[in-house]
């Protein structure tokens, strides 16, 4: 890898920190549009894996005191529950069928959110929030979505942007350390892989840094309009990416 090259993939570490930092989400979808043009697949992956452990740890970590473990755990549970069957369904469901769907959802919703100042919040249902965390692992086995159904849920619940955060982002820690176990498991974690890894750590962590520190200057109007627009911009990205095959 040249230099050029070096630092387009460090420059897409960075910028995908910031925006993890800032949402708590969408870093895979900022890299991997750069990543795919210069690394192979199974080397985007796993560095999406890799940087997501310590990215939504540290995220998880800050905001510690919004956590509660006794909303998150339904998610977690249903949701982990749910990927090893959503992998299993990717050899009888054509996975680009179902990330154009989610891109014209994730679309119709953002600009729907955006167009709309407030909404009003679904009220609390247990049975709910555990449909919606297996729906969300079977997304996330299926296509390698993870967390942007939960994402949407939490708007949709009205819930204060901390408690957003703290309610998504362990459920997305949860599944990047399934997933890290199982490409350790097969041999996919190459020796290249993890020299790049280690080159981008700083970059990603301290990215991560910037966009909490950005974070906590939004209030919760803001934060909703930036979570609406990158669920806009991750539609758009997603319909792309199907039309163009990748």
């Amino acid at each position: 890898m040249d230099d050029t090259v070096l630092g387009i993939f460090l420059l897409a570490t960075f910028v995908g920190g910031v925006v993890a930092g800032i949402a708590g989400f969408a870093m895979s979808l900022v890299v991997s549009g750069v990543w795919l043009h210069i690394l192979t697949p199974i080397q985007t992956v796993t560095l999406i894996v890799g940087y997501g452990i310590l990215v939504q740890g540290y995220g998880i970590w800050t905001l510690r005191r919004a956590l509660s473990w006794r909303r998150v755990a339904p998610f977690i549970i249903s949701s982990t529950a749910a990927v090893p069957i959503g992998v299993a369904l990717l050899t009888r469901i054509d996975p680009a069928q179902i990330r154009a769907g989610v891109g014209i959802l994730l679309l119709a919703y953002a600009i729907y959110g955006l167009a709309q100042p407030a909404i009003k919040p679904v009220p609390p249902n247990r049975c709910a929030d555990i449909g919606v965390g297996f729906v969300n692992g079977l997304l996330g086995g299926l296509t390698g979505l993870a967390g942007i159904v939960l994402v949407v849920w939490c708007q949709l619940r009205g819930w204060p942007k901390d408690v957003q955060r703290t309610t998504a982002q362990p459920v997305v820690f949860a599944a990047f350390v399934v997933s890290a176990i199982s490409l350790t498991v097969t041999g996919e974690v190459a020796t290249e892989t993890v020299k790049l890894y280690l080159l981008g750590l700083p970059l990603a962590l301290g990215g991560t840094w910037m966009g909490l520190n950005l974070y906590g200057r939004f209030g919760e109007t803001g934060f909703r309009r930036i979570v609406l627009l990158l669920l806009l911009a991750s539609g758009i990205s997603l319909i792309i990416s199907v039309s163009r095959g990748v």
